[in-house]
């Protein structure tokens, strides 16, 4: 009886048998949104990155491939589940994470936020078209001054007449400078609510955050509302208080625990390429012990992370994912990709801090996906909490 015996690359393409863990169904969503990626993203990165340019056009051509409100249910949307939209956030950011960010950005925020929290009209309104990408959304959340602490947002919504008057500023906002709608959550004398601005509304001005050393391929900026009036339908009616943004919240981070380990694996295959094609003292590194070592190093760590992403992808399609759940898988794995990261860049040398070689941008990247969605730190302590029964925010 003859042993099947993997090549070399076969063992690199899916080191723990992960195929057999996924159905038709999810492997097919995986492979249609890597052939996108390799043959529409993949070519320009480089340049994306080196220019700060984000393509506007990508927001229809992410709508036909079908990731954005890809877990979200209705007409018009992909009603995809928890597992095929992970993968699908893997392959987005194994390009780059501000890419991926993109479609976090449209879905899992603001799109989530109407869908979760709208109104019929609302939903019917906005859902199809940001979908299909012909609409662009962006979510305000975070401010100057409230980052991890957005019960602090000093943004309001007064009431003047049926009307509502918003002012105020918000920072890091994905999409701003390119969105049609931003869902804006500020307080009001009833608590926190949400509401769905337009961003051609008098007094509302989105300016793009330019000197940045990470996220290049994309696009954050600041708000300003210098009293944007808002009719009365413009709030969400399903949302009261900070519920509403964190909901939105945990859908983002969910993506996160997936997207991350495409960017460390990626890292991990550019790299042991790499060592296979660099002769030094008259043999590939690949063949050296110390490379080896952090090669497989690699493969453990984007293995595990990658079936701890699995794992938290199953709970979810059964509605069993906790908040502290979801802490614990980006915590891991954020950090984990970036070292993966970083060790790619020692196999690369000098050559891996070009732009011809992905690890060094997936290390700036991550650096910001370490922050955004909840830091190191605010993860940490939600997983305390959940451990001691003991907030320990203040």
């Amino acid at each position: 009886m003859q042993t099947f015996r993997p090549t070399p690359d076969e063992v690199a393409a899916d080191p723990i048998g992960l195929d057999a863990m996924l159905s038709d169904d999810e492997r097919a969503v995986r492979d249609r949104v890597r052939a996108f990626v390799d043959a529409e993203l993949r070519p320009h990165l480089a340049e994306w990155y080196e220019n700060a340019v984000l393509p506007r056009e990508l927001l229809p051509a992410f709508g036909e491939l079908g990731v954005l409100g890809m877990m979200l249910t209705g007409d018009g949307l992909p009603g995809r589940s928890a597992v095929e939209y992970g993968l699908a956030a893997a392959e987005l950011e194994a390009a780059d994470s501000g890419l991926r960010t993109v479609v976090s950005v449209q879905g899992s925020l603001a799109m989530t936020a109407i869908h979760t929290f709208g109104s019929d009209d609302q939903k019917a309104q906005y859902l199809p078209g940001m979908a299909a990408g012909r609409i662009v959304g962006c979510f305000g959340l975070t401010e100057p001054n409230a980052g991890s602490d957005p019960g602090s947002m000093t943004t309001f919504a007064r009431r003047d007449g049926d009307d509502w008057v918003l002012t105020g500023a918000k920072r890091w906002i994905g999409l701003a400078s390119i969105a049609d709608i931003a869902v804006v959550w500020a307080q009001t004398e009833e608590g926190i609510r949400g509401f769905v601005v337009p961003t051609d509304a008098p007094g509302f001005t989105a300016t793009p955050i330019t000197a940045k050393l990470s996220m290049r391929a994309s696009i954050q900026c600041d708000l300003t509302f210098d009293d944007v009036r808002l009719p009365a339908d413009a709030v969400l009616p399903g949302a009261r208080g900070l519920s509403g943004p964190f909901t939105c919240l945990n859908s983002a981070r969910y993506g996160i625990v997936w997207g991350a380990m495409g960017a460390a694996r990626d890292s991990l295959e550019v790299a042991r390429r790499y060592a296979l094609d660099r002769i030094a003292f008259d043999r590939p590194i690949a063949a050296a012990q110390l490379t080896q070592a952090k090669l497989a190093d690699m493969t453990v760590q984007v293995s595990t992370g990658t079936l701890l992403a699995l794992h938290l992808g199953r709970l979810k399609d059964r509605g069993l994912l906790q908040p502290h759940q979801i802490s614990i898988g980006k915590l891991n794995n954020v950090r984990t990709a970036i070292a993966v990261a970083q060790s790619a860049r020692t196999i690369l040398g000098g050559n891996g801090i070009t732009g011809d070689h992905s690890p060094m941008r997936h290390v700036q990247n991550l650096e910001s996906v370490r922050t955004y969605e909840g830091t190191d730190e605010v993860h940490a302590l939600v997983i305390g909490s959940a451990l001691t029964g003991l907030p320990a925010f203040r």
